[in-house]
């Protein structure tokens, strides 16, 4: 049996190569606006962080994420996301 590709993506943060499915992916949409997506099925311009604080905080302080969107990136989008990480440890 033939084995699979893995997709892999580069982390905004800490700039690993990481397999996809373990990133969470930030999309910007047409309308440009940010969300979410745990799925990595919506549609528009995506980019990854890996799912701990340390790489959220790199990816803020670098610009990463605004790099990645060539578009400034709403501070609602981080506190978001650093609302999933904190939930995620938690559970």
């Amino acid at each position: 049996m033939k084995q699979r590709k893995v997709p892999l993506r580069k982390c905004t943060g800490c700039q690993e190569m990481k397999n996809k499915k373990e990133l969470i992916r930030i999309v910007r949409n047409d309308a440009g606006e940010f969300s979410l997506d745990r799925t990595g099925k919506k549609p528009g311009r995506g980019a990854y962080i890996c799912p701990n604080g340390e790489c959220l905080a790199k990816a803020q302080k670098s610009k990463g994420l605004e790099r990645s969107f060539k578009a400034p990136v709403p501070k609602e989008v981080y506190e978001q996301l650093l609302k999933e990480l904190e939930e995620e440890a938690n559970a």
